[in-house]
């Protein structure tokens, strides 16, 4: 089928509204109309030129949720009319990882870049002919989408699909970032440095988790208050400021864990967050930045001595099939907000100025919202 979607060209340039030719499922697969798709710090690494895809041009969108149109042979787990979110990690359920309840490293991962089709490494989005780059093979900055089945997980239809659409990526990533990955307790100190479309979220967590201090980092304003209203017991501009406070608080103990949560990752932040952290505490290490940004400089006596760790995450270290419907039942009981993640939405068309409104402090989400005028 011909669809549209926002198609990035290359570094430095906008996102472009084109056609392009979208594959029907083969087996394994499915097809989904999409109902809403979150604005990802993410898509925007591609943008900047943070980091580069395998090739241009690439039609972006990996957070996103929908309604199943068509269903590949084979598949089993959803049927067409089915409720869906997208995980941008697919879980096929047999690999090592998932039989070792790793689901969010899933082998079927290594696929999503290179944009090659799970199934049979061809390619589900083209445009004249030539392949385009589906965002984490998932795309969902267009109306349609075909993935593969691992890729989907089944919700309940009383769940708004707008709001379903956050669980996946940021509210996953964030809240697992400081339960799963950081495994916040009771009676913790829990920092948490960026506090955007993911680290909002790791303050919900942390707090959800029963941490004594939740301590919010963030140089603007607007993304401190909004920290306050979603758990956190203290707000900061930078980790400097809020050093002396934290060790106040915690009669010089510090952080049990802290999680780096920020819109562009440097590797220079590491040891300033050890310095915020306890003894035997961790640093979770979920924000990306440059491809070059990876280096650091760190105090090793910190990790042999103090037996402070440095955790990496991917999805929150936890499994998209278990964490989606676990945390869409928090949220039906009211204990995990998601109508507040919103703070505007867009249509397709305006996706360039909902990055802007994210770049300037503006937004905790921006969410693109389909219309019937859009398939």
């Amino acid at each position: 089928m011909k669809t549209k979607g926002a198609i990035l060209r290359g570094a430095g340039r906008d996102w472009e509204i084109e056609e392009f030719d979208l594959g029907d499922p083969i087996a394994g697969e499915v097809q989904v109309r999409i109902a809403a798709s979150g604005l990802c710090h993410s898509d925007h690494h591609y943008r900047s030129g943070d980091r580069n895809p395998p090739f241009f041009p690439m039609l972006g969108g990996h957070e996103g949720s929908g309604v199943v149109t068509k269903v590949g042979p084979g598949v089993t787990t959803v049927e067409e009319g089915d409720h869906v979110v997208l995980a941008f990690t697919p879980a096929c359920g047999i690999c090592g990882p998932c039989a070792r309840g790793m689901q969010h490293l899933c082998d079927k991962g290594a696929a999503i870049g290179t944009g090659r089709a799970i199934a049979d490494g061809s390619f589900r989005t083209t445009s004249g002919g030539s392949p385009v780059y589906a965002m984490a093979l998932v795309g969902a900055f267009a109306p349609y989408v075909t993935v593969n089945s691992a890729a989907v997980i089944k919700i309940e239809k009383d769940i708004p699909l707008n709001r379903a659409a956050l669980l996946g990526c940021g509210v996953c990533t964030g809240w697992g970032s400081a339960t799963e990955a950081g495994g916040s307790r009771v009676g913790d100190t829990v920092v948490v440095v960026g506090c955007g479309g993911i680290g909002i979220n790791a303050v919900q967590g942390a707090a959800h988790s029963g941490a004594r201090f939740v301590i919010a980092i963030d140089p603007v304003e607007f993304k401190r208050e909004q920290a306050l209203a979603f758990g956190a017991t203290h707000a900061f501009s930078s980790m400097a400021e809020a050093a002396d406070r934290i060790r106040d608080l915690t009669w010089g103990q510090m952080s049990h864990v802290t999680v780096l949560t920020v819109g562009v990752m440097d590797g220079e932040m590491i040891q300033p967050a050890l310095d915020l952290t306890a003894k035997g505490g961790t640093v979770v290490v979920t924000a990306v930045g440059p491809t070059d940004a990876g280096k650091t400089s760190i105090d090793l006596g910190m990790l042999s001595m103090l037996e402070k760790r440095i955790q990496g995450t991917i999805f929150g270290g936890a499994s998209p099939r278990t964490q989606v419907p676990k945390l869409l039942n928090l949220y039906r009981s009211g204990s995990l907000k998601l109508d507040e993640l919103v703070t505007r939405t867009y249509r397709l068309e305006d996706i360039n100025q909902g990055y802007d409104d994210m770049l300037s402090g503006k937004n905790l989400r921006g969410v693109i919202e389909f219309s019937d005028a859009d398939y």
